[in-house]
């Protein structure tokens, strides 16, 4: 099973690739499933189970909500976010949804979706189940999802997220082989991956897929300029205010302040991902990078390049993109990108690991720097726990974006410094993460049982 560099990076909307994302995408499957059997017309009624970390902070991560849309048949790419609190609206006030669009079921959000708090099913701590019934209170369809992160979602019985099994020309499990590879065939790593992709999408011409890719960018552009307008609280209760819309009027004001601070560009890095997650909180259109949680790491590293670096490029935005979706499949089919199953370091962690690796390709590394870059951005993210307040994903999540988004810069500048030679390997310290993720306390893994979610009063 090949992974694509759209797999790793999907357009979605806030606040949760796992809880938010891969819910909406499950419930969506379960339609499809429901359509295959020809029982959309017969279904009457529909209920919810979540489990684990879904039901634990799936209030603050929007899960509920998110099942819902997906039972509508709204999907994360085309849901229009300032659409969906007037969905909600109208099913909680009628207690009835149209299921796709089209087929009328009762539904009282408040009785028919259930969260298990003491329980977890055993493959995944992300699961849940979504039951449909007919006129007569029969069990029609039951379809069990876990959302795996990074809005992947797999059934019972799947071993692997990805649908794509199309065999690529370059196929690769580990940093040892990627650059193995890339130095049989004198590639740089962002081509490697540029060839597989081509061969998954053999549809493409060359040049659309590089317009797709950066699309990603676009994207995320955009997520930045409108989270630095936004102003006011974020939703869920804490009362957290907005700070990217006037952290980007003190920086534009004075302009010349540049010339005093050298670190100003360090400002702007903390903006970026600032405004990326802010949105992300808030519902807004993000991209998984690879995840939601930490969706605003690697756009804050891609604008210091687009707006910073001397020489950046279109090219240079689709190689950036291509050299962090080969680092973050590396982490996908060697360890994890859940916080659910590791903790913060598979989303933060890995988040600066591709970001920094990929930085250090635009900024010229050669493959053997990116890999350097990209162990070194995981290093110093190990055993970062995910402790959200509330379930919410907002303290410490949108700040901790910042210090993952300038750690990878720094992670870069240390590689470009070397000449690829270090002594702990990004296969290395993958298995490592995986490791340090089991032996994680579940508290620590998105649950809001432990860390700062207790340690600091909620309201």
């Amino acid at each position: 099973m090949a992974l694509s560099i759209f797999d790793l990076f999907k357009v979605g909307v806030g606040p949760s690739s796992s809880h938010t994302v891969g819910p909406m995408v499950a419930a969506n499957r379960f339609l499809v499933e429901l359509a295959k059997r020809q029982q959309l017309s017969q279904v009457t009624k529909v209920k919810v189970a979540l489990y684990g970390s879904l039901a634990l902070t799936g209030k603050g991560h929007a899960t509920d909500i998110a099942v819902l849309l997906g039972l509508l048949g709204e999907a994360p790419a085309t849901v229009n976010p300032d659409c969906v609190q007037e969905y909600i609206q109208a099913i909680n006030t009628h207690h009835q949804l149209k299921l796709a669009g089209e087929y009328p079921v009762t539904f009282n959000p408040a009785e028919d979706i259930h969260f298990h708090y003491q329980a977890s099913l055993p493959e995944h701590p992300n699961g849940m189940q979504i039951l449909a019934y007919d006129q007569h209170g029969m069990l029609l369809f039951e379809g069990t999802y876990f959302s795996v992160g990074g809005g992947f979602v797999v059934t019972k019985g799947e071993q692997t997220a990805s649908d794509q099994d199309v065999a690529v020309p370059l196929a690769f499990n580990s940093g040892k082989e990627l650059l193995a590879i890339c130095k049989q065939h004198q590639l740089s790593i962002a081509e490697l991956v540029l060839k597989n992709e081509q061969a998954l999408q053999p549809d493409l011409t060359q040049q659309q897929l590089y317009d797709q890719i950066y699309t990603i960018w676009e994207v995320m552009d955009n997520c930045i300029r409108r989270g630095c307008q936004q102003s006011g609280e974020l939703p869920g209760g804490l009362k957290i205010k907005r700070r990217a819309a006037e952290f980007y009027r003190e920086l534009t004001s004075k302009p010349e302040a540049a010339l005093k601070d050298q670190l100003t560009v360090m400002d702007w890095v903390n903006l970026f991902a600032m405004a990326v997650n802010e949105e992300n909180a808030a519902g807004g259109r993000v991209v998984t990078a690879p995840t939601n949680g930490a969706a605003g790491v690697i756009p804050a590293v891609l604008a210091y390049y687009d707006r910073f670096v001397h020489g950046a490029s279109r090219e240079g935005i689709v190689k950036f993109i291509a050299t962090a979706a080969a680092i973050g499949m590396l982490y996908k089919q060697n360890a994890s990108i859940s916080a659910a199953e590791v903790g913060c370091q598979g989303e933060i962690g890995v988040a600066c690991s591709m970001a920094a690796g990929a930085l250090t390709a635009v900024l010229g590394g050669t493959n053997e720097q990116v890999e350097n870059a990209a162990e070194i951005g995981m290093e110093h993210n190990l055993g970062l726990t995910c402790d959200p307040i509330a379930g919410l994903v907002q303290v410490p999540c949108i700040e901790r974006n910042t210090m993952g988004a300038v750690k990878a810069i720094n992670a870069a500048r240390l590689a470009i410094r070397g000449n690829g030679d270090h002594h702990v390997s990004l296969d290395s310290v993958i298995e490592t993460m995986r490791q340090t993720g089991l032996d994680m306390q579940e508290k620590y893994k998105e649950t809001s049982q432990g860390g700062l979610a207790v340690n600091v009063v909620a309201c």
